[in-house]
């Protein structure tokens, strides 16, 4: 998957100059940080504090080295500008070669291996797990660990979880027999961990199986977060270690795919059911109470490799797939395959180049971004399709859905994230070191609320205002 390809180069440099001189008009906020090393994941933290103009926040994002210094993760804190806050003058005159001021490094951690996919744990944001070039998942605790110097020779920084007492750290998941890269997924209502790899294999476990087998192990009383789970010690598979064992086994173990498993991702309101895309063209969905079969398995749900998936946090039947086939499509779980092949609900066909992260918006349930080789995020709202008053059905050349492109990357973007904390604000990563002459790009932006607005607000909007919006799409 790392060896997809650089997006295609034409125009790219025009591209970027129209771009720039637009800024100003399509952004509340826009912070540009030109990275030391590429990072092939970027995640937002938990808010740390909220003023009058601006929230800081934790982010988190990896850098992956040339060899002469170790790989890291990295806990920034970043300063949030509020809505309407930031002046246009100031929004355009950032500096791409240089590093933003509203990004500083908190913390380094030294990463055994490089870091290709970063999440955090819904109930404990400070929790993340890392998934590297190996079969484990790595967990940490981002504040409990000591801030490191990275440099040659320095040795690794351990993972760990939340201390239960000077004894018990659970360091890392097992199960996988082939390298795990990139399929990573925490659950939003358990602390579940999800994860696929090369072994073709879907991985589930449960943080609560660890602490309440050590509790058990050790005679002592109820750990923490262990009572009221509802969840069953597994009685084989990896709880059956020591009581200072660093690691722990799967709950389950799903086979249904034929090639290196991409994505996960979990239902948004059950820990027993999650989905997964791969390399062997298939969607599936799982349910852990009913065994490790598929349950229902979608053959060609698309044309080539899926890389991608999301699933609505806000109507569960919807889940989004994004693929090397450069399309996202949309799938109804209640309606999935016709005739023995994938029926999505809508395709979205607004890419040049492979699709490599998908994310539904946490502020409006019909919204959701892509990103892709082509160096594009686009913002789509699937309920525009097919509506006579469709913003991009009166912009010719422009696909059913769309609003808006961010096109402040010059090459590939391998990973965004909403900011579930502060409205319609996304950080984006790109590697295009090549461009910018340095380690690769991250963004933080908000696009200016009159983008998004409803149609009767935009469409009332003076004709030049209509006409600097129009150039987003065109």
């Amino acid at each position: 998957m790392k060896e997809r390809g650089k997006a295609g180069q034409i125009s790219v440099d025009e591209r970027y100059t129209q771009w720039k001189s637009l800024v100003p008009v399509l952004y509340d906020w826009l912070a540009n940080h030109n990275l030391v090393w590429p990072s092939l994941s970027c995640r937002w933290g938990p808010q740390l504090e909220q003023a009058t103009y601006k929230n800081r926040q934790r982010l988190y994002l990896s850098e992956q080295t040339d060899g002469s210094v170790p790989n890291t993760l990295v806990i920034a804190n970043c300063e949030v500008v509020k809505p309407r806050v930031a002046a246009a003058e100031h929004i355009s005159q950032f500096n791409e070669e240089a590093r933003s001021p509203f990004v500083k490094k908190f913390k380094t951690i030294i990463h055994p291996g490089e870091v290709n996919r970063i999440r955090e744990l819904p109930q404990n944001s400070k929790i993340v797990a890392t998934h590297t070039d190996s079969p484990d998942v790595l967990i940490w605790d981002v504040e409990a660990q000591p801030n490191r110097h990275a440099v040659l020779g320095a040795a690794d920084s351990r993972p760990d979880l939340v201390e239960m007492d000077q004894k018990y750290k659970l360091k890392v998941l097992t199960g996988h027999q082939d390298n795990a890269e990139f399929a990573l997924a925490m659950c939003p209502v358990e602390p579940f961990v999800l994860s696929g790899g090369k072994d073709k294999t879907v991985v589930l476990w449960s943080i609560h199986d660890h602490i309440s087998t050590l509790a058990a192990d050790a005679g002592s009383s109820k750990s923490p977060g262990s009572g009221g789970s509802g969840i069953k010690t597994p009685s084989k598979g990896g709880n059956d270690k020591p009581i200072d064992s660093s690691s722990i086994g799967p709950r389950g173990i799903y086979l249904g795919h034929d090639d290196t498993v991409e994505d996960v991702q979990f239902c948004p309101t059950s820990p027993q059911e999650f989905c997964s895309v791969g390399d062997d063209s298939c969607l599936i969905l799982w349910d852990a109470r009913v065994g490790c079969a598929p349950v229902i398995k979608v053959e060609k749900a698309h044309n080539a490799d899926l890389h991608c998936v999301d699933w609505n946090p806000h109507d569960a039947n919807l889940i989004l797939t994004g693929s090397a086939d450069n399309s996202v499509r949309m799938f109804d779980r209640r309606n999935l395959t016709a005739a023995g092949v994938g029926s999505p609900v809508h395709k979205f066909e607004g890419h040049s180049a492979a699709v490599l992260c998908v994310q539904w918006s946490p502020d409006k349930q019909s919204v959701f971004g892509s990103s892709a080789e082509d160096g594009m995020l686009n913002i789509w709202d699937h309920e525009k399709v097919g509506k006579k008053q469709d913003r991009a059905a009166r912009i010719p050349n422009s696909p059913p859905g769309l609003f808006f492109r961010h096109a402040g990357h010059r090459d590939k973007i391998v990973d965004f994230h909403w900011n579930a904390s502060d409205p319609w604000t996304i950080v984006s990563v790109s590697d295009d070191c090549e461009s910018t002459g340095g380690g690769g790009t991250l963004q933080i932006w908000r696009m200016i609320d009159l983008i998004y607005r409803d149609e009767d607000e935009y469409f009332a909007l003076p004709t030049h205002h209509f006409r600097r919006l129009r150039d987003i799409i065109t």
